[in-house]
């Protein structure tokens, strides 16, 4: 049996095996507990979090709850707008992230005859365009993508992701990071009769500056951004959109003019031990070509 020692800055997290984990208490339970943990932990919630595990969101609380009592800690607090973690669950988390860059690349080496694979993370609407974006400018075919959509940051430097599209330039010494283009919002709807705001519940700062721009108003909230852009495409609501998503739809309208506090530079970045690798040079260029056309994205 391999075990794999794992220290946190508190001492509770004792050590991992791979098949089974057992904490000081020595009761064991399954590492697939820590990998649906992680799911959550970075997607912030159980229904994002479903889409990828496979596992349903009622069970996903389960085996939270079921972990939490295990370890004697509170992970996560759950909130309307989502699950966020404690102190302890950023313990955990760390802790995990360090434990599944020791075993990816085991992994790796068992899979090195497959196709190779690159995580490619941004926000919801740089996502959306990078996807529709596959047909116009197809990606080199011995490769395969994953795009993990994420208003939040995963962390390049730990491997979460290979590519990060940022709004803003790194600055751990590890990470190389390019500018790209600069991205505008504006209000948009099919005309100006409509009044009904779509509000997105989340803490991005376009999220902010419409909850402070409408204040008590009555509004239409979502969890997710393009359900926003779907409430808007039907002419039921208004929405702060980045540009380049709300030019694309001739149904759609300007309201207003470019909001300047919402203007701002994005970043491409990469690790600097990854940066020239030829699977992630390819991917960084495939990136850089379809982002770096501001003509496109302004």
């Amino acid at each position: 049996m391999v075990v794999v020692h794992i220290t946190s800055p508190k001492g509770w997290l004792n050590k991992i095996n791979r098949c089974n984990v057992h904490f000081m208490s020595e009761i064991p339970f399954d590492w697939d507990d820590l990998r649906l943990f992680l799911a959550i932990a970075r997607l912030g919630g159980l229904a994002a979090a479903a889409d990828v595990t496979g596992k349903s969101a009622p069970t996903l609380g389960r085996r939270m709850l079921a972990l939490e009592q295990t370890l004697g800690r509170d992970l996560f607090l759950r909130q309307s707008q989502g699950y966020s973690l404690t102190e302890h669950g950023h313990e955990l988390l760390n802790s995990v992230i360090a434990m599944e860059a020791g075993i990816e690349p085991i992994l790796s080496c068992a899979t090195q005859r497959s196709r190779p694979r690159v995580k490619v993370s941004a926000g919801t609407w740089v996502t959306h365009y990078l996807c529709g974006q596959l047909k116009e400018t197809p990606l080199d075919q011995s490769l395969t993508l994953q795009f993990i959509s994420a208003d939040h940051l995963l962390d390049i430097g730990h491997r979460e992701a290979v590519i990060g599209v940022r709004n803003s330039k790194p600055t751990q010494s590890m990470l190389a990071g390019q500018p790209i283009n600069t991205i505008d919002f504006a209000v948009y709807a099919i005309s100006g009769d409509v009044q009904l705001w779509s509000s997105v519940i989340s803490n991005t700062p376009s999220a902010r500056w419409l909850r402070d721009h409408i204040g008590d108003s009555h509004c239409i909230e979502t969890t997710e951004p393009r359900n926003a852009l779907d409430l808007t495409l039907a002419g039921l609501t208004r929405a702060v959109l980045p540009t380049f998503i709300g030019d694309q739809y001739n149904t759609l309208v300007r309201l207003s003019d470019e909001i300047p506090v919402l203007q701002h530079q994005q970043w491409l970045v990469s690790h600097h031990e990854d940066r020239n690798r030829p699977e992630v040079r390819l991917a960084l260029d495939w990136v850089r070509d379809v982002l770096g056309d501001t003509s496109v994205l302004r």
